[in-house]
């Protein structure tokens, strides 16, 4: 039997941090599709993680994704996943949860 709590467990604003195995996501790909297929991933791995459709990818993620060219992407990467409130009234979210913001986290922190 479910518990009645678990609906609000979803909803709650919660922060995480994941590390994604890349190499295994994009084993097969094609080199001139590794990057956009690797933000493509991180938009599912983080939807699958925080069980919300909308999910924003961080513009420093994207950059790090792409920095060593569109062949090499990294292996793995240690990302931070937000849930947040949404304050926009024409979301398509009736849940009210503005979905991700994910993040890369420096090594230096």
């Amino acid at each position: 039997m479910v518990e009645k709590g678990s609906k609000a467990r979803k909803e709650e604003v919660v922060t995480r941090e994941y590390t994604i195995n890349l190499h295994k996501r994009l084993h097969g790909c094609t080199f001139k599709k590794k990057a956009p297929k690797a933000i493509k991933e991180i938009r599912k791995f983080a939807q699958k993680a925080m069980g919300t459709t909308d999910v924003r990818v961080d513009v420093k993620l994207n950059k790090h994704i792409w920095s060593r060219g569109i062949r090499s992407v990294p292996r793995r990467i240690r990302v931070r996943v937000a849930r947040k409130r949404n304050e926009d009234e024409d979301s398509k979210e009736e849940g009210g949860l503005k979905g991700l913001g994910t993040h890369v986290i420096d090594e230096e922190e």
